[in-house]
């Protein structure tokens, strides 16, 4: 799977250095199941997507929802497994981080990303 990069471009701070992209049907459909976590600085970036479910992970999870500009337009806090997201059409993709992580990184609503 290919991995990226994620950096906040309002402060230039790197978000995640090892962010796996989901970007075909089979990946998105595992996302992140059967991992037991996620390492730091490490994530997984789903295209296209306007929502997300935990049915079936087994830890707590951060998702930041994206437009087409990859700005932050739903920040989503500490989800735990079996959860499901509404679904905003606006969204275009998501990152899904560590648990904590949008906080502790100070990611907010408005922000834009760039995937490097």
């Amino acid at each position: 799977m290919r991995v990226v990069k994620v950096v906040n471009q309002k402060n230039g701070a790197v978000v995640a250095d090892h962010v796996e992209v989901a970007d075909t049907s089979l990946t998105r459909f595992w996302g992140l199941l059967g991992r037991r976590g996620l390492k730091a600085g490490g994530g997984l970036w789903i295209k296209p997507s306007s929502g997300i479910h935990t049915l079936g992970m087994m830890f707590t999870i951060d998702v930041v929802g994206l437009d087409k500009n990859l700005q932050v337009i739903k920040l989503w806090k500490r989800i735990v497994p079996f959860r499901i997201t509404s679904v905003n059409m606006k969204i275009k993709s998501v990152v899904e981080l560590p648990a904590g992580h949008i906080d502790d990184n100070g990611i907010n609503l408005g922000d834009t990303l760039a995937i490097q």
